[in-house]
């Protein structure tokens, strides 16, 4: 569609004020809303759509993904060449567009020519930020070698673009830098054991305060921002300390590692969905009995770690780190927050706190003038049932993305 759009008769749930608009209007010219009003907006040359009474939200945002991972098992990566993890990765992209996610942020895998395939319209999909390749300590999260492996990853392979392993201020300077250098939007740190890599420990914490000081100032020097791997307590206040501003997890956070995030204004981005699957899956994934223990003692402390950083005040945004053809799971993680959050909360993270995590508060994230045109109409209420976010955008008769309905089925 060209020229002005007004939908009508509109059920805003204005996310950033926590207010519901009844028979409101929008007006979109171009890819950015022009007027929101409660009221008839007048035009005398536009194309009018009725909505009928259905909620509008803004576009969602999913604050930790992976769409070049296209198989569960990392074990599997070293043998998918590019081509065929961006073929799969257009399938995964396209999905997330259809459950009604405009933007995802990227934290390992994504590099600038995906994010531009989509920025040109070659491949359909959210709009993208990009990590790169997270940086590594040799054994640390991100080093998915096997004992008997010594050479790194090949970068023509899907899992060369998941591990960057530098130690050392000089060395992982240059690998920021590098990273920089081909254009993400943010640095992802390894600073604490994870349940699929290997050998660390999940407690242990990784990389020295130097080495992590040395990454935020290239970082800041460019206008980015650092954001971190981090499960355990100790791991948080160390990330902290050294100036990175996001904590992605955060699974084993305490009263005083949450006190100092928030004092930092940092931010942290659980992804509870992730380990639903990965033990509904464990079998297909090949994990071994030490990785199966560790993805349970971080889902038992899933929604916990929620209520400790909500307490402290921490800004909390949404995200899900799903792997290969888990991704149809997504949604889920509204459903998951639900038990411990109010649904304005769950829908403010995947909102409008998801925007300002991303540098993006004003322009993403809300529905308001000036605002990209990032929409999802849904039939029916989701503050009462987030469930209506589930079933692969199903009760979603329309999704915009900057101004471009990709679904329009108003019946």
């Amino acid at each position: 569609m060209s020229g002005l759009v007004i939908l009508s008769h509109a059920r805003i749930l204005d996310v950033a004020n926590r207010e519901v608009i009844e028979g409101a209007s929008i007006a979109i010219e171009g890819d950015t809303i022009k007027e929101v009003s409660d009221r008839h907006i007048s035009a005398q040359h536009a194309t009018r759509i009725d909505l009928r009474g259905r909620s509008v939200l803004p576009g969602l945002i999913d604050a930790h993904c992976h769409v070049m991972v296209t198989d569960e098992s990392f074990k599997n990566l070293s043998g998918i060449p590019l081509t065929l993890a961006t073929a799969r990765a257009s399938v995964i992209l396209r999905g997330m567009l259809d459950r009604g996610f405009t933007t995802v942020r990227d934290t390992g895998g994504a590099e600038w020519g995906i994010k531009r395939a989509v920025e040109e319209g070659s491949l359909i999909g959210p709009r993208l930020f990009i990590s790169g390749r997270p940086l590594t300590q040799t054994g640390g999260h991100g080093d998915q070698r096997q004992r008997t492996e010594h050479a790194l990853a090949c970068a023509c392979s899907s899992l060369g673009l998941m591990m960057l392993i530098a130690d050392g201020v000089e060395s992982v300077q240059r690998a920021a830098r590098e990273e920089l250098r081909q254009g993400v939007d943010q640095i992802k740190l390894m600073l604490s054991g994870g349940v699929i890599s290997p050998y660390d420990p999940l407690d242990s914490v990784q990389y020295t305060p130097e080495e992590v000081k040395a990454v935020v100032h290239e970082a800041k020097k460019w206008g980015r921002y650092v954001t971190a791997h981090a499960y355990s307590a100790d791991a948080i206040r160390h990330a902290v300390a050294a100036g990175v501003r996001g904590i992605e997890h955060g699974n084993l956070i305490d009263e005083d590692a949450a006190n100092c995030l928030a004092g930092a204004k940092g931010f942290m981005v659980p992804t509870l969905v992730a380990y639903e699957s990965l033990l509904l899956n464990a079998k297909a994934m090949g994990l071994t009995d030490v990785q199966h223990e560790k993805a349970r003692i971080v889902r038992d402390q899933g929604l916990n770690s929620i209520g400790i950083a909500a307490a402290a005040g921490v800004t909390i945004g949404f995200g899900t780190d799903l792997l290969g053809s888990q991704h149809y799971m997504q949604a889920l993680e509204f459903s998951i927050r639900s038990q411990v959050q109010p649904a304005w909360d769950v829908l403010r993270s995947a909102t409008v706190v998801n925007a300002e995590i991303l540098n993006m508060a004003g322009k993403l994230g809300v529905i308001a003038p000036g605002a990209l045109a990032d929409l999802i109409v849904v039939s029916g209420d989701p503050l009462r049932d987030l469930n209506l976010l589930q079933e692969q955008g199903r009760h979603m008769a329309a999704i915009m993305q900057a101004g471009r309905f990709h679904k329009l089925e108003l019946k």
